[in-house]
C-alpha cells in the first residue's frame, strides 16, 4: 500500500475531509486509525504529511476537539506518528503543539486517562528534538513536568496510572539529554525529588516501568566531574629512550572487550553475548597471503645461536654444565623438598632429597594426566554444595582453625599466648632488608621474620620464602620498592574446592547507583577523606583513626588513592600504566584495620572497559594474613553485591587533546572480613609476580634429574627497567652420547610458548606455571613430550609491566603485543629478541610446530584459542575468492578441536580464526604471516571461570539451574598441562609422526586407554 502511494492518498483524504465546512468524523476517525498504523511502517510519513499540509490540519482538529475526548484521542494517535520524525516534530513544536498538549495533560484525575496518556507520549516524542527541548527549558516546562509527575505519583496510590507517570518521566529524560535540560532539572531540585520517590518504590515490581526511567534520569543528570586526581597520567614516571607521549586509547576490538550495547539500560540481566563485528577484517588477499621480508640484517640472527645450545653441545658438555648456572647467593636459601608431580588441582607432592636423582618415582602415589582425562576430564571432584567465599571462612572458624589444608596441626594464633605478640601490621608487608643478616632494620623486625619463617608451611610446592626475598632484592622497579607483599612471600595453596560464580541479586545495581546519587542529594553525610595517595607524602593515615588503612607500594601492587566516603565505604582509584594515562583495570593492594563481620563497600571508580565479567558472576580475590598463619595460605574469591556500571566521572578534555572526555566505570563490591584487625590483600585476579616466576624457575631447575631432563634457564635480554627476561628450554637428555642418539636429540621439532605480554593478565602466568611444572614432571605424557620435542618458553614477555603493577603496557606506555611488526631492540627488547629467536629457528629449518601466546580475557568465560585463516577471514567478510587460486591447510583447527575434547575448561565455540586489521602487529598474526607457522595461536583464559562441562554445579532451585564455577589457580594450572597433552595428541594425529612415537604412545595407552576414542580416527 505504501509503495503504491497509499500514504499520500490517505493524507490527502484527511486534508480534504478536514477542510470541509462540517468535517465528517465518521470518516475522520477510521481514517486517523488507519493513518496511525500506516505511519508506523512508512519511513517518509512525516515528510509526506508536511508537504501535504496534514500537520497543520491535524493540529487544527486537535484544538477543536479539546473538549471532545474521543475525537481528541484519535488526533493524538496521528500526532504521535508525526512526532516520531525529528523534522516534523520540530515543525509541530514551532506551531504550538507543546502548548496544546499541556492543556490536555492535567493534574491527577480519573477522567480521560487514556487521552492524557496519549498526550504524554506525543510530548515525549516531540522532546526528542533539540529545538523542542530548548523551547521546553525556556518556557519552564521542566518544573511543570516535575510537579505533574509528583501530583500523579502522590495520588496514584494503587499504581493504576503507571504509564501516565512513565510518559511524564520520558519527557524529562529526553529534555535531560541536552546540557540546558540537565541544568534546568538540577535547578528545579529534580535530583532530590526523584531520589525521594525511588526510595519508596524500589521493591514494588508494579513500578518497574517508572523506576527504570527515573534511574536513567538520575544518572543522566548527576553532574559530571573529573576524577579526584592531580593528573590522569600515572603516578609513576620512567624516562626511557624515545618516550612516547600519552595518547588517547586506540580503537580496541573484540579480543580486548565486548561491545557495551545500550549503556543506559540498567536491567539486571545475565546476557553477556559478545557482538561480532566484521568491519575490521583484513580483506586484502595480498596482505593475508604474502610473507614479508626479514625485518633485520640476516647476520644479526647468529646471536641467537647461543640460545639454542642444545643443537651444538655434545652430551658430555651438557652433563658437565648441568646445575652450574645457579646463583650461589640464591642457592643458600633454596628449599625444594616439595615438588608437585604434575599440574593437578590435588597438588600431589613428592618428598625427595636433592641428591637422590637416580631414584625412580614409581613408589610415589600420583595421578597421571591420562588418568585425569579418563576420570572425567578433570581431577576436581565437584560438589553441588559449594559455599560462598565468606562462608568458607566461617566454616573454617566453626570447625577449628588449628588444621591446615593438608590436615596437619599448626599453631593457632588466636589461642596461643606466644602468638598473641604477633605484630600483624609489621609482618604483613616486611622490608626486604629484614630477611638478611646485614640488615640495618631493627633487631625486633629481624626476630619477627625469623619466627615467622619458622612456622611457614612446607607443603606449598615450588615455593621458598628466603629464595623469594633473595630474588626480590634484585628485582628493579620504577620507584624502587622496599617492601614485599605477604602473600608473595608466604605463598598460595589452592582452596580445597572450586567456588561457584556469584549469583547476582535482582536490583542490586540500582541500589548501588542510588547510594551514589545520595552523595549528591545529601552531601552532609559524605566524609570524603583521603586516607591513602601515591601523589602525596606518606603517611596520610591517622594511626588512631578507625578507618581502614591501605598500601600498594610493592611488586605488582596497584592502588593510587583511597578516599573514605562513609564509615564503611571507600572510593578507590587505580594507577594508570607507567608513562600512560589509561589502562586502569588491574588492582592489587593491602588493607588493614578492619572489624570482623562488618560489610565494607569498595568502589573502584576509574575503570575503563565498558563491561566486565564482574557483572556475570566473577568476584575479586582476597588473601588473609591471619588465615595464612593458621594454615590456609590461599587466595580465594570474595565479595558480594558486585556491580560494574558507568559513573559520572569524565576525563578532562585537556587530557584527550580537546576531545570530549572519556567515560569511567565503577566496580563496586562488598567484603566482610573474617577477622578483627587482620591484614588482607585484595586483587583483580590471583597475583603472580616477576619475582615469583624467577623463584619458580630456580626451584624447577633444581628439581629435575639432570641426567634425564634438559632444563636450561638463560636470559633472552634485559628489559628497559634492567630486569632479565628469562628464556627456558626443556627437552629430554639424549639416551647416550652415541651419534644416533645425539642426532635424534638435535632434530627434535620445536614448540614455542610465550606468556604475560600484558602484565594484568596474571591468569596467563598460572597457566604457564602448569605448563612448566607438567613438562618437567615424571608424568608419562611429559616424558614422551620431552623425548620428541624441544620446548622454547618465554614465560613473561613484559617483566617491567608486571613488576610495576601495569595492566597492559611496557614502561614506554605502549602495548607490546602491538609491536611485533617492527620492534626495535632499544625500545621493545623482549619483543625484538623473541621475534629474532623465532626468525633464527626458521632460518635454520627449525620452524616451530606450534606457537602459542598465553593471555587472559576479561569479557568471556572458559578457555579458547584465536588462530589465523585466510579463507575464514575472507568468507566472513563476504569476499568471493576461488578455492582453486587460494589453497589453505585446515590443520590450524586440529589443536583447538583436540583441546575441546580433552580440557574441561576449553570451548571450541569461542575460538576464532579471523585476521583483523587491528591485529596485524600481534604475535599471533606476525608469527603466522612472517614465519609461516600455520598453527600460531593466542590462548585466552577467562578471568572469571567456566560455565560448561564438569566445571559447573547444579543449583537446587524450583527449576534445576546449572551454575558455572570460577577459575582457581588449580584449574588454570590444569589447563597448562592439558595444553601439553594436546600437543602430544596433535603430533600423534599428524602424517609425519614417527613410528617410534606411535609405538611408545600405544604402549602408554594400553595402560591408560582414556584417549583411545580420539586416537582411533
Amino acid at each position: 500500500m505504501i509503495s503504491k502511494g497509499g500514504s499520500e492518498a490517505l493524507l490527502q483524504t484527511l486534508v480534504d475531509t478536514a477542510r470541509t465546512a462540517s468535517p465528517d468524523y465518521d470518516i475522520l476517525l477510521p481514517l486517523f486509525r488507519l493513518l496511525a498504523k500506516v505511519g508506523l511502517r512508512d519511513k517518509k510519513f512525516g515528510q509526506k504529511a508536511l508537504e501535504l499540509e496534514a500537520l497543520d490540519v491535524t493540529l487544527i482538529l486537535t484544538r477543536k476537539n479539546l473538549s471532545h475526548s474521543h475525537n481528541l484521542l484519535h488526533c493524538l494517535w496521528v500526532l504521535r506518528v508525526f512526532a516520531s520524525s525529528v523534522t516534523t516534530g520540530a515543525m509541530l513544536g514551532i506551531n504550538g503543539a507543546m502548548e496544546l498538549l499541556f492543556k490536555v495533560i492535567t493534574p491527577y484525575t480519573r477522567k480521560h486517562t487514556q487521552t492524557i496518556r496519549a498526550a504524554t507520549e506525543v510530548l515525549a516524542a516531540l522532546l526528542k528534538s533539540k529545538s523542542n527541548s530548548r523551547r521546553a527549558v525556556n518556557r519552564g516546562y521542566v518544573t511543570s513536568l516535575l510537579r505533574l509527575h509528583q501530583d500523579w505519583h502522590s495520588h496514584d496510590t494503587f499504581n493504576t496510572f503507571v504509564m501516565i507517570r512513565r510518559g511524564l518521566l520520558l519527557c524529562l529524560q529526553h529534555i535531560a539529554t541536552f546540557r540546558s535540560g540537565r541544568e534546568a532539572f538540577l535547578a528545579a531540585q529534580g535530583m532530590e525529588t526523584l531520589f525521594s520517590i525511588t526510595q519508596n518504590c524500589l521493591d514494588n515490581k508494579g513500578m518497574e516501568p517508572v523506576i527504570s526511567v527515573m534511574l536513567q534520569i538520575l544518572r543522566q543528570c548527576y553532574p559530571e566531574s573529573p576524577l579526584p586526581l592531580v593528573t590522569a597520567s600515572s603516578a609513576y614516571a620512567f624516562s626511557v629512550p624515545g618516550s612516547i607521549a600519552a595518547e588517547p586509547p586506540p580503537a580496541l576490538s573484540e579480543e580486548d572487550f565486548e561491545d557495551e550495547g545500550d549503556e543506559e539500560v540498567e536491567k539486571d540481566s545475565d546476557s553477556e553475548d559478545v557482538k561480532e563485528e566484521y568491519d575490521d577484517l583484513e580483506t586484502d588477499v595480498e596482505k593475508l597471503s604474502s610473507k614479508p621480508g626479514l625485518d633485520r640484517p640476516e647476520e644479526e640472527l647468529m646471536q641467537y645461536e647461543s640460545m639454542c645450545l642444545e643443537l651444538s653441545y655434545s652430551f658430555e658438555e651438557l652433563e658437565s654444565k648441568s646445575g652450574d648456572e645457579s646463583n650461589s647467593e640464591d642457592s643458600q636459601y633454596t628449599n625444594h623438598h616439595h615438588i608437585p608431580i604434575a599440574a593437578s588441582p590435588k597438588q600431589h607432592c613428592l618428598k625427595k632429597d636433592q641428591t637422590s636423582w637416580g631414584q625412580e618415582k614409581e613408589d610415589t602415589v600420583q595421578t597421571s594426566l591420562l588418568s585425569t582425562v579418563k576420570m572425567g576430564r578433570s581431577t576436581v571432584h565437584l560438589s553441588s554444595k559449594k559455599r560462598p567465599v565468606m562462608n568458607i571462612y566461617h566454616d573454617m572458624q566453626s570447625k577449628g582453625l588449628g588444621i591446615n589444608s593438608l590436615g596437619n596441626d599448626i599453631p593457632d594464633i588466636q589461642t596461643s599466648p606466644k602468638e598473641d605478640a604477633w605484630d600483624i601490621e609489621a609482618i604483613s608487608c616486611p622490608r626486604m632488608s629484614a630477611f638478611f643478616s646485614n640488615s640495618t632494620s631493627p633487631r625486633e623486625a629481624g626476630e619477627a621474620i625469623d619466627k615467622l619463617l619458622h612456622i611457614h608451611p612446607k607443603h606449598i610446592p615450588f615455593h621458598d620464602p628466603c629464595l623469594y626475598m633473595a630474588k626480590a632484592r634484585r628485582t628493579r622497579s620504577v620507584v624502587d620498592f622496599k617492601m614485599v607483599a605477604f602473600p608473595d612471600i608466604w605463598g598460595h595453596c589452592p582452596p580445597p574446592s572450586a567456588q561457584s560464580m556469584l549469583e547476582r541479586k535482582c536490583g542490586v545495581q540500582r541500589i548501588k547507583i542510588l547510594e551514589d546519587v545520595q552523595r549528591f542529594t545529601q552531601p552532609s553525610d559524605v566524609i570524603n577523606k583521603v586516607i591513602f595517595s601515591l601523589d602525596k607524602p606518606w603517611p596520610l593515615q591517622d594511626t588512631a583513626s578507625s578507618c581502614l588503612k591501605f598500601f600498594s607500594k610493592f611488586e605488582s601492587g596497584n592502588l593510587r588513592k583511597a578516599i573514605q566516603v562513609r564509615e564503611f565505604e571507600y572510593d578507590l582509584l587505580i594507577n594508570a600504566d607507567v608513562n600512560s594515562c589509561q589502562h586502569q583495570q588491574w588492582f592489587y593492594f593491602k588493607v588493614s584495620g578492619m572489624r570482623a563481620d562488618i560489610p565494607y563497600r569498595f568502589n573502584i571508580i576509574n575503570c575503563e572497559k565498558p563491561n566486565s565479567q564482574f557483572n556475570y558472576g566473577m568476584q575479586p580475590t582476597l588473601y588473609s594474613l591471619k588465615e595464612a598463619l593458621l594454615g590456609r595460605p590461599s587466595w580465594i574469591r570474595t565479595g558480594n553485591e558486585i556491580c560494574y556500571y558507568k559513573n559520572h566521572y569524565r576525563q578532562r578534555a585537556a587530557a584527550t587533546g580537546g576531545a570530549s572526555g572519556k567515560c569511567y566505570y565503577t566496580l563496586t563490591f562488598v567484603v566482610t572480613f573474617p577477622h578483627d584487625e587482620d591484614v588482607c590483600y585484595l586483587a583483580y585476579h590471583y597475583p603472580y609476580t616477576y619475582t615469583a616466576l624467577m623463584t619458580h624457575l630456580d626451584l624447577l631447575g633444581k628439581s629435575v634429574n639432570p641426567r634425564q631432563v634438559y632444563f636450561r634457564q638463560e636470559v633472552l635480554c634485559h628489559t628497559l627497567g634492567g630486569n632479565p627476561c628469562p628464556l627456558v628450554t626443556i627437552t629430554a637428555m639424549p639416551e647416550s652420547s652415541s651419534t644416533d642418539h645425539l642426532e635424534q636429540f638435535r632434530h627434535r621439532p620445536y614448540q614455542v610458548i610465550t606468556a604475560r605480554v600484558h602484565p594484568g593478565e596474571s591468569n596467563a602466568s598460572w597457566v604457564m606455571k602448569g605448563t612448566l611444572e607438567f613438562l618437567v614432571s615424571s608424568d608419562p605424557v611429559a616424558r614422551l613430550l620431552r623425548e620428541n620435542f624441544i620446548f622454547k618458553i618465554i614465560p613473561m614477555l613484559n617483566p617491567d609491566g608486571v613488576i610495576n603493577g601495569n595492566h597492559r603496557c611496557s614502561l614506554r606506555g605502549e602495548d607490546l603485543n602491538r609491536q611485533w611488526l617492527s620492534p626495535q631492540a632499544h625500545l621493545q627488547p623482549t619483543i625484538y629478541h623473541a621475534k629474532g629467536l623465532l626468525h633464527y629457528l626458521c632460518s635454520i629449518g627449525r620452524r616451530p610446530v606450534v606457537f602459542c601466546d598465553f593471555h587472559g580475557h576479561s569479557q568471556k568465560k572458559n578457555v579458547f584459542l584465536y588462530g589465523c585463516s585466510v579463507k575464514e577471514t575472507l568468507w566472513q567478510a563476504g569476499c568471493t575468492v576461488s578455492a582453486s587460486t587460494l589453497l589453505e591447510d585446515v590443520n590450524y583447527r586440529t589443536l583447538p578441536k583436540i583441546l575441546d575434547k580433552l580440557a574441561p575448561a576449553f570451548t571450541m565455540s569461542s575460538c576464532s580464526f579471523l585476521v583483523e586489521k587491528s591485529r596485524a602487529s600481534t604475535a599471533r598474526v606476525v608469527v603466522w604471516r612472517e614465519m609461516g607457522v600455520s598453527r600460531s595461536y593466542t590462548m585466552e583464559s577467562s578471568y572469571c571461570g567456566c560455565n560448561q562441562g564438569p566445571y559447573q554445579v547444579c543449583k537446587l532451585t524450583p527449576l534445576f539451574n546449572w551454575q558455572g564455577l570460577q577459575f582457581g589457580t588449580s584449574e588454570l594450572e590444569e589447563m597448562g598441562a592439558m595444553f601439553c597433552l594436546g600437543l602430544l595428541i596433535l603430533e600423534l594425529k599428524s602424517i609425519s609422526c614417527s613410528h617410534q612415537l606411535l609405538n611408545q604412545a600405544a604402549t602408554l595407552l594400553n595402560a591408560e586407554d582414556a584417549l583411545d576414542y580420539h586416537l582411533q580416527r
